[in-house]
């Protein structure tokens, strides 16, 4: 039987600051030296008072407008009371009826995926299970950690990792969290329930799905147990799962609690915020040009296919060194050949220029080759002046010297060979050293001229042109 699936979700994102949300313990949860960054007010020593991070806030409240959300004049913090080791107060400082930023949504495919909310509240610390016991570090306790709820609007997994890796750029192209998964810096947890009509089934929550497959195949995997069981007559049981990445499916944890269940109380240790208009004017203000806005832009501008756009999207700042690329070539932006210096500047930068970061990063890139540089050997490349294959070596050298290009092919003289006679020279002796594959040419086998070219182009050390080559290899054969 077939059954409607619906998804909610609730992502956790830990906040780039220099401290903790509530106390001045540098937020370092990449620290090996257990309880190193610690204090009284994040190890919750009696009589000890928190203060709130405005960076944290601020932060928060710059994603929360760049996903369409409304912020209300007036927030406040609560105490959400349970009790795990890891929490070192028994209870955890969060949001609960007045946070930060409501009712936004993020448009995935088309549709426009609800905001429930995007709230502020500190982390907890990290249980290290070893030798059959359990370790607390509290350096990860007290680190800003932002979590946004959607409403259940997504309807598959492949949708959801959409949403996921939507928001990571997002959360970067903002500033506000590096947002990597693999580090715990994002953490996903899915609800998702079964029903046959629009009244929705019985929610399961799936917890900490630590990368974007993961979150994929963690739905896939439920979807079908839990339809397995309804074609069963059986009922789903509210319950909280976790994903064995060993066995590839979900296992049941505990009974999901509800908001009751956490007794949430006003934050008495902490003020009641309250917003200007001129404070979140201030943060609007600061909000860069988005993902989403940035792939309209792209293609209209330079008329680019999704692929590159894509590209460049995911490694901003490879698309900021292609539009400084084409900002040096704006002398050349006349109709006849615009199209065609997009395409070459894009060609390179996402093939020959993006191998090379593996040795560099982009800053030493751009310093090594600069914009002004790589526009040059483009021009060169255009004008039929060098080969694609000394456009290659000339690129290499570019990085290894920071040497213009013109300079490059002067010293080492990587100049086009023009002279017909000088090229027919050099095929002649080339036929006369290979007459097996003359001999295969003639009985019609065309890999032979490829063959015979690519001598040539050897012999020329690329500076042919490989039409002019094939045209006169056919011409003297």
């Amino acid at each position: 039987m077939e059954y409607k699936t619906t998804i909610g979700l609730e992502i956790h994102v830990e906040l780039k600051t220099k401290s903790k949300m509530f106390c001045s313990c540098k937020n370092d949860p990449d620290e090996k030296r257990p309880n190193y960054n610690i204090c009284p007010v994040c190890t919750a020593q009696p009589g000890t008072l928190p203060i709130i991070n405005k960076e944290a806030v601020r932060k928060t409240i710059k994603t929360g407008l760049a996903l369409n959300c409304n912020i209300p004049e007036i927030s406040k913090f609560d105490r959400k009371n349970y009790f795990y080791p890891d929490l070192p107060k028994g209870y955890q400082i969060s949001q609960y009826d007045k946070p930060f930023c409501k009712g936004g949504y993020l448009e995935i495919d088309g549709k426009k995926v609800r905001i429930t909310r995007v709230h502020l509240e500190e982390d907890t610390g990290r249980l290290i299970h070893e030798k059959g016991s359990s370790l607390v570090d509290f350096n990860r306790a007290g680190i800003p950690l932002m979590e946004m709820v959607t409403e259940p609007d997504l309807v598959s997994a492949k949708q959801t990792r959409k949403f996921a890796q939507e928001l990571k750029l997002i959360l970067r192209y903002l500033g506000v969290s590096d947002a990597d998964m693999e580090k715990a810096q994002m953490r996903v947890e899915v609800n998702i329930s079964l029903s046959k009509d629009k009244k929705m089934g019985t929610k399961v929550e799936i917890k900490n799905l630590n990368s974007f497959k993961i979150v994929e195949q963690a739905i896939d995997y439920e979807i079908k147990r839990q339809t397995e069981l309804l074609n069963k007559g059986e009922k789903i049981i509210q319950e909280t799962r976790g994903w064995d990445e060993k066995k590839g499916i979900t296992v049941s944890q505990r009974e999901k609690e509800e908001a009751h269940d956490y007794r949430y109380l006003p934050e008495p240790d902490l003020p009641t915020i309250h917003l200007d208009k001129k404070f979140i004017q201030g943060i609007q203000g600061e909000i860069p040009e988005l993902p989403w806005a940035k792939r309209i832009r792209l293609a209209y501008e330079y008329n680019l296919d999704k692929n590159p756009i894509e590209i460049f999207i995911l490694n901003k700042d490879l698309g900021e060194y292609f539009e400084k690329v084409m900002s040096e070539l704006s002398n050349w932006l006349k109709q006849a050949h615009y199209q065609k210096l997009v395409n070459l500047a894009v060609n390179y930068i996402t093939t020959d220029f993006w191998s090379l970061f593996g040795k560099a990063s982009i800053t030493e890139l751009e310093d090594r080759i600069t914009p002004e540089n790589f526009a040059e050997l483009i021009t060169l490349i255009y004008k039929g002046e060098i080969s694609s294959k000394i456009a290659k070596q000339v690129l290499k050298e570019m990085f290894e010297t920071k040497a213009d290009p013109s300079h490059i092919i002067e010293e080492k003289g990587l100049t086009q060979l023009t002279d017909t006679g000088e090229i027919e020279d050099i095929i002649k002796q080339i036929i006369s050293k290979n007459p097996k594959a003359v001999e295969d040419y003639k009985k019609g086998k065309q890999n032979a001229l490829q063959f015979l070219a690519g001598q040539v182009m050897a012999a020329t050390r690329g500076r042919a042109k490989p039409d002019s080559v094939q045209d006169l290899l056919k011409k003297l054969l």
